[in-house]
């Protein structure tokens, strides 16, 4: 190639790339103000109303007016919300409203504009991590648990009887309607053990988390419900395996929770430990490859790359963990599950959620 070619490809690549890095700034900005919409309740309000001012929504949402218009302003120029030339009356677009509105379950995506917002706030400490090794304590994460209950509750909690259940463990319905005993390592807020009790009343429940903030919300929702099946319990399950009481469960679950355990080799072989000779352990974790070259095409890798070296790696790492990471992989996430014993497997996915893999392991 002559070399004026190569100066005249090199500079189209460069403007190229510009304009694309544009985007992804104006892309960053966009989480931000879709963070807004959703805590607020902006996108649920619009999704009720005819195209309105200014004033209109923000009565309507009980929010501050200039505020309000200043994020129309954002989101038009994002071409999310749609206005009238006079710039004076603002719509959300129907065909939008099921991904923006939380009343669209599993459909609604929003509310994943809140990592954005928290991960920013420890940017200074992972940068110091990128300096000097180490990671960022799980308490400096601030309104982490309740996020995550939140995605739980749209991806995971949302499907889990009426869809969960039956396409992944379908024989196992009528044994939690006779009753069984079942565990959730890495429980959270409680929202899917809680639910599991509810709708199972004769099986028995518990779950072991290590925020104590986090097992607190699940007591008080089992509390509402007047579960008697159902116990919460604060645990570190680095070392699962030693503790883990022999053959006492039937059933476990794992709702994203083994990548970001300081110790998920540990977690997984407690998990073999404690399963009766013929239960089952049903993992939920990422949707990824082991090979970064493969997630190159993922349609939220750069998320939950991001959201892994900013908060799932970097807790384990906290702890003196193992640091493996969201996109540990479903190769790496095999190898381990044979590692702890396990022979039996098959991974599930399902095409509307790009997330997870279901993990379907039998003792």
């Amino acid at each position: 190639m002559c070399t004026t070619c190569q100066l005249n490809q090199e500079a189209a690549e460069k403007d190229v790339f510009t304009g694309r890095l544009l985007e992804i700034f104006n892309g960053g900005a966009l989480a931000l103000m879709i963070s807004i919409g959703h805590r607020t309740g902006l996108f649920d309000t619009m999704a009720q109303l005819p195209p309105a001012t200014s004033a209109s929504i923000a009565r309507a949402a009980d929010l501050d007016e200039r505020y309000v218009r200043e994020w129309l302003g954002a989101l038009v120029a994002g071409k999310i919300i749609h206005c009238d030339e006079e710039g004076r009356l603002f719509h959300l677009p129907t065909s939008y409203v099921e991904v923006l509105s939380t009343e669209h379950g599993m459909e609604s995506l929003s509310h994943l504009g809140q990592f954005i917002g928290l991960l920013g706030t420890v940017e200074d400490d992972i940068v110091e991590c990128f300096r000097r090794g180490g990671g960022v304590a799980y308490e400096k994460f601030g309104r982490f648990h309740d996020i995550m209950a939140e995605d739980s509750g749209m991806s995971v909690v949302a499907g889990l009887i009426d869809f969960l259940i039956p396409n992944l463990i379908p024989e196992y319905r009528e044994q939690l309607e006779s009753g069984i005993f079942v565990a959730d390592l890495g429980c959270g807020q409680g929202r899917a053990l809680n639910l599991l009790a509810r709708t199972f009343p004769n099986s028995e429940f518990l779950g072991y988390d290590l925020s104590e903030t986090a097992l607190k919300t699940a007591r008080k929702e089992a509390a509402d419900y007047k579960l008697a099946n159902v116990r919460f319990h604060q645990k570190d399950l680095t070392t699962w395996d030693a503790e883990a009481p022999s053959e006492a469960f039937d059933l476990v679950f794992t709702f994203d929770a083994v990548h970001d355990q300081p110790r998920p080799d540990n977690l997984l072989k407690g998990i073999k430990k404690c399963l009766r000779p013929d239960g089952l352990y049903l993992m939920q974790d990422i949707k990824g490859s082991s090979n970064p070259y493969n997630n190159r095409d993922h349609l939220i890798g750069p998320l939950l790359y991001t959201i892994s070296c900013m908060h799932c790696m970097t807790v384990s790492l906290a702890q003196d963990g193992m640091g493996l990471g969201a996109m540990w992989g479903k190769e790496r996430a095999l190898e381990m599950l044979a590692e702890a014993g396990f022979t039996q497997v098959d991974v599930r996915d399902f095409d509307f959620d790009p997330q997870n893999y279901w993990y379907v392991v039998h003792h």
